[in-house]
């Protein structure tokens, strides 16, 4: 299970979200659970909620993405970054052909757009 936290399940992570919590549990002790980190997305959760993304790159089971070209021609299209590079990265790879679901805690945002969605909203 391949899952990308956009800025939105990163701040809601270090507010307690137990749904969350969860997920950064299952991708630290569980094989076949990968959680990914978009840099974007990482400055936005920290500028909402300050040592957000300090905490997030310590936790072994989250894997930062870096804004490498091709990310950074996909957010260069975009108005806001943070999805941008949320949206990017749940693309599929060759690491992972299935893509990823991005896990949020507001999927309304998500509406329309060609991604799987996991809402952590409590």
């Amino acid at each position: 299970m391949h899952v990308v936290l956009d800025e939105t399940a990163m701040t809601a992570a270090g507010q307690g979200n137990i749904l969350a919590s969860r997920l950064i549990h299952r991708a630290h002790a569980e094989p076949g659970w990968f959680l990914y980190a978009p840099t974007c997305a990482l400055v936005e959760a920290d500028r909402a909620r300050p040592g957000t993304a300090e905490h997030l790159a310590a936790l072994t089971g989250i894997t930062v993405l870096d804004l490498d070209l091709p990310a950074v021609l996909a957010v260069a299209r975009e108005k806001t970054w943070a999805a941008a590079h949320s949206r990017h990265a749940a693309q599929p790879t060759a690491d992972r052909p299935g893509g990823a679901v991005i896990a949020t805690t507001a999927p309304k945002r998500w509406a329309g757009e060609p991604v799987r969605v996991l809402d952590l909203s409590p």
